[in-house]
């Protein structure tokens, strides 16, 4: 029976199928799963573009250029990416710095650098690379950490969190100090330590809310009550939930419904294109998209938790806890159950950066569950 519990084959009952993907450093289960996703974020982009097959082309690229990137990852072992964690962190911290200074300004924000031929987004960079350096860290201490290690692991969150944020983009910020979180919480941090902390973050709440930029504030309170500028700062989420709820349990049938193709939805094929599923596919469309999510989520985590030493371990929660970030914000704002914060949902969404780095992260889950499996035979 298929089971991604299940125990691995003994090699001599290996088939040939699974000898290239353990030469490949690829798991089978994860690797099907995220290909069935991407195949199924296509069928979806088709029908939130108004059936622009230029636009599904150009992301089709973007798809297999990120299986190219997780292929390329899984080749390095768990032992280089350590050591590669400190430079990596060290160069994103740069690339931040620089972007802020000289960094190319487009809709209100200076996210992108400039290379010549090609622009990249530096905080994209530390998605990956703040849980590499908090695992890190915390390689070769004893855990759970103490108050002496948490500062400095608060300063390798929280720096490029700010950073990102005064670019500003909120809903990288939010990956970042997850990514990051995750890592220092799957260490076994005490639960009056969590405690702490949560209400430290209460109380500077008012001095976050003193720097936020205006359409950040008009986002919050429309979240509270998204009537109070319905025309505005409130049309996402009014939109959005009008195209969800239509849906309806089977929703209108792909390639049908108001809300998506008569361009009453905005961001339609990125940020909010989890709402054009429910309305094409309905609840049942909603849940099933969810239950993919939940089985890579749940896989990575049992790779996590399979992992040979620390820094693999930590880095492997963060990365399968930051996915679970990834869907559990989109779907919230969405839903109209968190603030719009600009957040893509995953393999799904129009766009190439934060997919480039997605993959790479799955290359690292790869990477840690074949070499772990070459060290125990």
């Amino acid at each position: 029976m298929f089971s991604f519990l299940a125990p691995a084959a003994p090699r001599g009952d290996v088939s040939l199928g699974e000898r290239v993907l353990q030469r490949l450093h690829l798991d089978g289960q994860l690797l099907l799963a995220l290909v069935i996703l991407a195949l199924a974020g296509l069928a979806i982009l088709y029908g939130a573009s108004n059936q622009d097959a230029g636009l599904v082309y150009r992301q089709s690229v973007r798809v297999a250029v990120s299986f190219v990137v997780l292929l390329l990852v899984a080749q390095i072992s768990p032992q280089v990416l350590r050591l590669w964690s400190p430079w990596l962190f060290a160069l994103g911290l740069l690339l931040l710095l620089f972007t802020l200074h000289s960094g190319h300004i487009g809709r209100g924000a200076q996210r992108w650098l400039s290379l010549g031929v090609v622009r990249i987004q530096p905080s994209e960079i530390m998605k990956v690379a703040v849980p590499m350096m908090v695992a890190w860290y915390l390689h070769d201490r004893p855990l759970p950490p103490n108050w002496k290690q948490l500062f400095p692991l608060a300063a390798m969150i929280f720096i490029p969190v700010l950073l990102v944020a005064i670019e500003p983009d909120l809903g990288t910020a939010l990956l970042i100090l997850s990514a990051g979180a995750f890592g220092v919480f799957l260490a076994g941090l005490r639960w009056r330590v969590i405690l702490l902390i949560a209400l430290a973050l209460a109380i500077t709440t008012p001095i976050v809310w003193h720097f936020m930029h205006g359409y950040q504030r008009e986002r919050l309170l429309s979240f509270l009550d998204p009537q109070r500028d319905p025309l505005g700062a409130g049309y996402h989420i009014i939109q959005s939930q009008i195209a969800i709820g239509s849906g309806g349990v089977f929703g209108k049938g792909w390639l049908h419904g108001s809300q998506s193709q008569l361009d009453f939805l905005p961001e339609s094929s990125t940020d909010f294109i989890y709402a054009v599923l429910g309305e094409q596919f309905g609840f049942i469309g909603a849940i099933v998209l969810l239950a993919m999510y939940g089985f890579i989520i749940a896989r990575s985590l049992l790779i996590a938790l399979r992992a040979q030493d620390t820094y693999s371990r930590l880095l492997a929660g963060a990365l399968s806890m930051a996915l679970f970030t990834y869907v559990f914000i989109n779907s919230g704002m969405v839903s109209g159950i968190l603030p719009v914060v600009g957040v893509p949902l995953p393999l799904v969404s129009y766009g190439g950066s934060s997919l480039v780095t997605l993959m790479a992260g799955f290359g690292m889950l790869m990477s840690i569950h074949s070499h772990r499996k070459l060290l125990a035979t």
